[in-house]
């Protein structure tokens, strides 16, 4: 009655120790079994040096071509304004009428004073062959004439300067007198603005040590001056849009603004619809060189880090990744240029990073670096 249960109990025991056993050969026999993960799959790029514009992105503003500022030239009362304040007007287009009437009685008392010395040159010249008349009256009354006929010339002028006209063609502001205002000429009072906006400058600025960084490079060979002989200046307007005129480059100052280290450039830009205008900001983009060997890697393969050290992961002959630390330069768009670290033929991980890391093998596909498709139907 008692031999019953032990023979069950020893049962339970040796079954859970042979599930034990079973469980822990199942833990082993996973590479015996054929269980290994392949390689992983990255997109690789194959570089290949390229000839490249070196451009720079400078800030400025936009300054007129001409600027008068139309001033009284006469005193007097301002009879009417014969512009459309903001409008374009033309050079010799009437903008204001001041009262002549003053100036139309000094003309007439400058002409009757004129006539009457003419009169009187003209009545001694007999009488001086004769004796009848010194010849220092005679001479008087020349001069006299003269300087009568200078009044007239002065009051002449001055009868025109009534009349008040564009000095060139422009966008003019808004009106700076009123009708029935008091201009004055000895205060030379302001009465209108005239900005010459076709063509127009863009103004702006460079550091110089850029400025000789660029010519180093030109006189080691390291680039070449641009193809076409003249810098290409494009500009990019306020709202982040491209200006669809292309502009060309005037000058460079030769004089280093020695508050700022900066050197001063000036490009003219065509502006028939008007959209430039003064002060308003914008970036200028100059071609300034050709680089012919430079490097290209998208942005995304550059691994930055936080002291500012970048790198990228190769893939080597052996499908091996290794991490490849570079010098970048300036941003192209979508990427970096690369200063040093990387030569033609290094294949660069663009897509799989999360899945490289150094020393392990991967199975690299190359890809088209504009397309990021499968080069060759891989």
């Amino acid at each position: 009655m008692n031999a019953s249960p032990q023979p069950r109990r020893f049962s339970k025991i040796t079954v859970s120790f042979l599930l034990a056993g079973l469980a822990a050969a199942g833990c082993h026999r996973g590479p015996a079994a054929g269980f290994n993960m392949p390689p992983p799959q990255v997109n690789v790029i194959t570089i290949k040096p390229q000839a490249l514009p070196i451009t720079a992105e400078l800030p400025g503003r936009i300054d007129p071509v001409n600027i008068a500022q139309v001033n009284a030239r006469v005193d007097g009362n301002v009879l009417h304004r014969e512009f459309e304040q903001g409008s374009y007007v033309t050079n010799g287009q009437v903008l204001y009428e001041i009262d002549p009437a003053p100036y139309k009685a000094q003309l007439e008392s400058a002409q009757a004073s004129l006539m009457q010395a003419k009169l009187l040159a003209e009545r001694y010249k007999p009488l001086v062959g004769i004796n009848a008349v010194s010849k220092q009256n005679y001479d008087n009354a020349v001069a006299s004439a003269a300087e009568a006929k200078a009044s007239v010339d002065i009051a002449q002028i001055n009868l025109g300067y009534c009349t008040v006209t564009a000095p060139i063609s422009g966008r003019i502001g808004p009106a700076l007198v009123t009708e029935g205002a008091l201009v004055s000429q000895s205060a030379a009072t302001p009465m209108a603005l005239i900005q010459q906006m076709d063509p127009i400058y863009f103004d702006f600025t460079e550091s110089s040590a850029d400025v000789l960084k660029l010519r180093k490079q030109l006189a080691a060979g390291q680039l070449k001056e641009a193809s076409s002989g003249e810098p290409k200046v494009t500009l990019e307007l306020p709202d982040g849009t491209a200006y669809p005129q292309e502009g060309k480059l005037l000058f460079q100052d030769i004089t280093v603004d020695p508050s700022s280290g900066m050197v001063t450039l000036r490009a003219e830009f065509p502006n028939p619809d008007g959209w430039l205008l003064p002060g308003m900001f914008g970036i200028g983009r100059l071609e300034q060189a050709i680089a012919p060997e430079a490097i290209l890697v998208p942005q995304p393969a550059v691994v930055i880090e936080p002291n500012g050290s970048a790198s990228v992961m190769l893939v080597t002959a052996t499908n091996t990744v290794v991490a490849q630390p570079i010098q970048i330069g300036a941003a192209v768009g979508t990427d970096w240029t690369v200063e040093s670290g990387l030569k033609a033929g290094d294949r660069v991980i663009v897509a799989g990073l999360q899945k490289a890391m150094p020393g392990m093998p991967v199975a690299p596909v190359l890809v088209d670096e504009t397309t990021n498709a499968p080069v060759n139907g891989q």
